[in-house]
């Protein structure tokens, strides 16, 4: 059963954006080593219609730490046009008076499972881990991700996302590649895939390798295991590296291709960025050893509870750290996460970001980046509500490889934001409207601006299907 979606609006434009956009695959001509890191399942992603709109008497947060007060925002034409406290509105816009309330840019998730751990959790539906070998860089979560899980609508009515990083999960040593999305409704992956953005590759140290693999009495059985295996999947891909720059430079025969290898390949060159799951300090530091090593770069610790013990040496390395603000204690690798961690690290220099790895708290970003912020005051570090929201969106799309295009309200972006009703660090607060490219896509004033699925309608004969 598909999704079914309310506003006539959306459905109509749902079926436009989808044909329209269908692009041809690349030739099938293309040399191999051309396509390492290319994208063969390319973005059929055509933004849904707008209207030019100015949203006034607003605070602004701006995204990269800035704040304007009794502000208005300007977009048309899917991007930001302007933004300021003497904003004119063109003839023929729609302009919103946003009086007590706050504007801010949707917040990016750069560490989701939705659409390949579903709603509802089933074994049929988890597509998120291949458990059959440690070493797995030639999966693609994209070609698992179902884009009818309900958890991509509650995340934009709920919590304002309106990006996210889908990775697979961390039983795997090398877990495969990731996928950044559009957080709007599509009948495929490919109409809801964010144009360009750069792939990602889930790593995974610590406990979970471990504890699959040597379960089945097979390595990595042990943290050793772990470096030993990724050491020397490492020197496989310097080595496939090395052949393919020589056979591009000399000619002859092309090696025979490995997909696999081809996406380390392209971590080797710098085109696929590493997002590590990581959880203690000692083994972050292995790896970003590892990393030098072998000539790549780590984007990102994801969970990274311990970061807070080396946040100068991530600073001094160009590594974010993407935390919860107060989940420790799970498991031993978690024993050691402190509440305070986010500010510690923010107050360090490093880069600072707040993540979900979960379908509820996907839903509440911007709460948990509030609990971080008032950890951080409570032991003295100061940190602005307009700074702190540079931790849901343009940390985010900087890890990832977007912040060009979205994670901020400057002219010429995405105009991706969000109008709050209220404050967007307190609990009380909710979207009241959500943008994406422009686009009115939830609007809580508007029930035809909800788009719901099968789950919130109810089975055949149940609910009001009008």
């Amino acid at each position: 059963m598909g999704m079914k979606l309310v506003a006539g609006l959306l459905a109509a434009s749902l079926v436009g954006a989808c044909a329209a956009g269908n692009a041809a695959p690349e030739s099938a001509s293309r040399a191999p080593a051309e396509t390492y890191s290319r994208n063969p399942y390319p973005s059929t992603y055509q933004p849904y219609p707008g209207v030019p709109t100015l949203v006034t008497n607003v605070t602004i947060f701006d995204g990269e730490g800035g704040r304007i007060d009794n502000g208005s925002v300007l977009f048309a034409d899917g991007e930001i046009v302007e933004l300021g406290q003497n904003v004119a509105a063109p003839e023929g816009a729609t302009v919103i008076d946003g009086a007590g309330k706050w504007v801010t840019p949707g917040i990016i998730d750069v560490h989701s499972h939705l659409g390949n751990y579903p709603s509802p959790s089933v074994e049929a539906h988890s597509d998120g881990n291949e458990v059959t070998g440690p070493v797995h860089p030639d999966v693609w979560a994209e070609h698992g991700v179902w884009p009818q899980d309900p958890g991509f609508s509650r995340a934009l009515a709920n919590g304002g996302v309106t990006s996210l990083q889908i990775l697979p999960g961390s039983a795997d040593l090398f877990g495969g590649r990731s996928v950044t999305l559009k957080n709007v409704p599509a009948r495929t992956m490919q109409g809801m895939k964010f144009p360009g953005a750069p792939y990602g590759l889930k790593m995974a140290c610590g406990e979970n390798p471990k504890r699959v693999y040597g379960n089945r009495n097979q390595m990595p059985g042990s943290r050793m295991g772990n470096v030993a295996l990724n050491r020397a999947t490492w020197a496989k891909a310097v080595e496939y590296d090395r052949r393919w720059d020589k056979y591009e430079e000399d000619g002859g025969d092309a090696p025979t291709r490995d997909i696999g290898m081809d996406t380390l390949r392209g971590v080797l060159d710098g085109e696929i960025s590493v997002h590590n799951h990581c959880y203690r300090a000692d083994e972050m530091a292995v790896v970003m050893d590892m990393a030098k090593e072998f000539g790549y770069e780590v984007s990102t610790f994801h969970h990274a509870v311990e970061s807070y013990k080396i946040a100068d040496i991530l600073r001094e390395n160009g590594v974010c750290s993407a935390m919860w603000a107060d989940w420790w204690g799970f498991k031993m690798e978690a024993y050691d996460g402190i509440e305070e961690n986010i500010p510690l690290v923010h107050n360090a220099g490093a880069c600072t970001i707040v993540h979900s790895d979960d379908p509820n708290g996907i839903q509440r970003l911007n709460q948990e980046a509030a609990k971080a912020l008032a950890n951080g005051r409570r032991m003295g570090i100061q940190i602005s509500d307009e700074v702190a929201w540079t931790w849901l969106s343009y940390n985010p799309a900087k890890a990832i490889g977007v912040d060009d295009r979205t994670g901020s309200l400057k002219p010429g972006k995405m105009a991706d934001l969000v109008l709050w009703n209220g404050n967007p660090f307190s609990v009380y607060t909710r979207p009241e409207k959500v943008w994406i490219d422009g686009a009115l896509l939830y609007d809580a004033l508007d029930p035809t601006r909800r788009p719901v699925t099968d789950f919130e309608l109810g089975q055949p004969g149940q609910g009001d299907t009008k």
